[in-house]
């Protein structure tokens, strides 16, 4: 019996608690059910509300405890937490302090796995970057199974998987704050605030992070950014192998920019992979991406499986995403940017100032630094959600503003703000959804934010 069956047929008749019905949490209910376990589900949604697939787990014996007060007394001494529900919640600390064992889907995953483990994160560049390192594996020949954070969960894959499969996963800072288990390769693409509203600080978000290599061998490897002081400052706590990246000099066993150039210098033999003028997708900040995909890839991809996905990959959905050009005017959907350092690398690809859209749930990070760079890269700012008045304090307080310049609109919804960037726009202009925020706001997640914007694009006459 091999360790997925072994795991899951331990737990037949064993009372198991199930945190928040979400994406990961769905399948694994399913799993724990089809093999036996005696399952509750706290949600505050019903089942009802959650669908048909909690609907039918309810049928099955499934227990559902729902409400305001959904997490008072959960008893059971195994608990599955969905990444939103952080380990610090009181519900879970009094459950831990009673005996109970907190885990979560993605740390079973990492247990169960068979195949080569690869984990992203970062503040900035995690999907992206994931996607490049899926791509430049296929193109070498590998089956490769991505996902995690970037929405598809694994776990009920793992039948499928074998120890020659590699798996691609994008590890949020909820998901990796009590992980106990590390990938072999581990990438940490930048780190800056971001999550403060759930995150009781910068100190704690960071120490999140370090999970992904904080539990590695000394045949792990580990790639981060040289070129970020507090990146730079945890490669210091690595294990294994580090391969550091960098814009601005050259790095011993690393990747690193020359004359135009993305070059290796891993096993201290120096080899040029190829030209930056190669990649389709626009922006330093994709430059970057590719240098961290080429130093996780470098022991199992030749330089001809990165050129051809260098020339070929198109980019990611809501992700610097061009939607459509209508009478001259370019509209791009980037609803993914929910920090103000996605939005100012965001704006760091046009060259012309662009009318942007901002604004969303309030996640608790200063505006201060956005605001400098919405004075002197945007032409209007469309403020569009729960945190839009901060963003046009942070404009008006800039030092590099000037008399309604930029224009400021509070448009109050992103399809409103659509419309109001079509009125300003005019032929050779940029509309750019970046909203430098959380979409909890107004939608269930950034993916839906991105659709409203598209559609509302769209249907533009």
């Amino acid at each position: 019996m091999d360790s997925f069956k072994r795991y899951f047929s331990s737990q037949k008749g064993r009372k198991v608690a199930v945190v928040g019905m979400g994406i990961s949490n769905l399948p694994l209910t399913e799993l724990l059910t089809e093999f036996g376990a005696v399952v509750s589900v706290y949600d505050k949604k019903s089942p009802k509300e959650l669908g048909e697939r909690a609907e039918a787990l309810e049928k099955k014996g499934v227990r559902f405890v729902f409400g305001e007060d959904y997490l008072e007394n959960i008893e059971e001494k195994l608990i599955f937490r969905t990444p939103g529900l952080l380990p610090t919640a009181p519900a879970l600390v009094r459950a831990a302090e009673s005996g109970a064992v907190i885990t979560s889907e993605m740390e079973l995953f990492y247990e169960l796995c068979p195949a080569k483990l690869i984990g992203i994160t970062g503040s900035d560049g995690k999907t992206t970057t994931s996607t490049l390192i899926a791509e430049m594996l296929k193109a070498e020949g590998y089956r490769v199974w991505l996902g995690g954070n970037i929405g598809t969960p694994l776990l009920n894959l793992i039948p499928q998987m074998s120890e020659s499969d590699i798996c691609v996963t994008e590890l949020s800072s909820f998901q990796l704050m009590d992980m106990k288990r590390s990938p072999d390769i581990a990438v940490v693409t930048n780190l800056a605030p971001n999550h403060l509203d759930k995150h009781s600080s910068m100190e704690e978000y960071a120490r999140a992070k370090t999970n992904i290599f904080r539990h590695q061998s000394e045949k792990g490897i580990l790639v981060t950014n040289a070129d970020c002081g507090a990146t730079a400052e945890l490669a210091r706590e690595a294990s294994g192998e580090l391969r550091l990246f960098s814009r601005r000099e050259r790095k011993e066993n690393g990747i690193f920019l020359s004359d135009g150039e993305i070059v290796s210098s891993i096993g201290n033999k120096e080899k040029t992979l190829f030209p930056i003028s190669e990649i389709k997708i626009p922006g330093m900040h994709n430059v970057e991406n590719y240098m961290t995909a080429c130093a996780a890839v470098y022991d199992l991809c030749g330089t001809d499986a990165m050129r051809k996905v260098a020339r070929e990959f198109g980019g990611v959905e809501n992700r610097l995403e061009f939607v459509r050009e209508l009478r001259g005017v370019k509209y791009y959907n980037s609803s993914i940017d929910s920090s103000p350092s996605r939005t100012t690398a965001a704006l760091g690809v046009f060259g012309e100032k662009v009318i942007i859209i901002v604004g969303g749930s309030d996640k608790h990070i200063s505006f201060d630094s956005l605001g400098d760079t919405l004075c002197q890269k945007a032409k209007a700012v469309i403020l569009a959600g729960q945190t839009g008045e901060k963003i046009a304090r942070a404009v008006r307080n800039s030092r590099f503003f000037e008399t309604e310049a930029p224009a400021i609109v509070d448009a109050g919804s992103v399809v409103s703000a659509v419309g109001e960037a079509a009125k300003l726009a005019g032929e050779g202009d940029v509309v750019l959804l970046s909203p430098a925020c959380a979409s909890f706001d107004a939608f269930k997640n950034f993916e839906e934010r991105g659709k409203v914007f598209k559609k509302a694009v769209l249907s533009l006459e």
